[in-house]
């Protein structure tokens, strides 16, 4: 049986000597793998098929309940993720975050569009060049904003939502000290208690992304996505190329 599925590569292994698997995040069927046969031979057709990030109309074939890539029509590669290295690393992240909250056949159509539309922007920031800090179309700034938005997106769609409103407890509007929540994703004031201390910076930086009003400041994103990368290891599990993408 054959089958049509617009789909990001997430990632790739090598098989055998000429092949490659590849996990697919599709917008019709959820994640799943599928093998390419001859890519690793020099000149091959589907070479691009495999490359990180390809977004592609995928045709497959379909024996036993595995999948094999015939054919392939390219509809964005985000080439400009390669020239820098911020870019390219927060690419990475939101790739590794897709894979990490998907299994085999989960469908998401909110988060596959906005791991499309994620790429898309990191990409446009790889263009602006200054190490991924270039202007984007909402007026943020660079690839830590666009990876903040990704994955308070991706950790919505997984059931993990995170809450910057007024504290959830005595209901009082949020400033200077304050504490996030590790279990249920809020943040509260410092008074109420419990969870880990988090900095105004990082909150106001988290309502600037989700929509909400605030200032996403290049020091305020960073902590936020410090603190969204231990909530993610706390929900799910650790996302390794986050840790390397704040090591930069």
């Amino acid at each position: 049986m054959e089958f049509k599925a617009d789909a990001l590569v997430l990632r790739a292994a090598d098989w055998g000597e000429y092949d490659k698997i590849v996990t697919l995040f599709t917008a019709e069927r959820g994640k799943l793998s599928a093998a390419l046969k001859g890519v690793k031979r020099a000149g091959a057709k589907l070479r691009f098929a495999a490359q990180p990030f390809c977004f592609a109309e995928f045709v497959f074939a379909e024996k036993s309940g595995r999948n094999t890539v015939i054919s392939a029509s390219v509809h964005d590669g985000f080439y400009a993720l390669r020239e820098d290295i911020a870019c390219y690393y927060a690419a990475v992240c939101v790739a590794e975050s897709c894979d990490k909250l998907l299994f085999e056949g989960m469908v998401s159509p909110a988060l596959f569009l906005a791991a499309v539309r994620a790429l898309g922007a990191l990409s446009a920031c790889a263009e602006g060049g200054a190490r991924g800090e270039g202007k984007i179309e909402d007026g943020k700034s660079g690839s830590s904003f666009v990876l903040l938005q990704f994955l308070l997106t991706a950790l919505k769609e997984a059931g993990y939502p995170v809450s910057a409103g007024d504290c959830p407890h005595c209901g009082e509007p949020l400033s200077g000290r304050m504490r996030f929540d590790m279990e249920s994703g809020a943040f509260g004031c410092e008074a109420c208690g419990g969870g880990v201390p988090a900095s105004e910076s990082t909150y106001l930086a988290i309502r600037a992304a989700l929509g909400q009003g605030g200032e996403g400041t290049a020091d305020g994103v960073k902590r936020a996505l410090r603190l969204l990368s231990a909530y993610f290891s706390v929900q799910t599990s650790e996302l390794p190329a986050l840790a390397e993408y704040l090591r930069l």
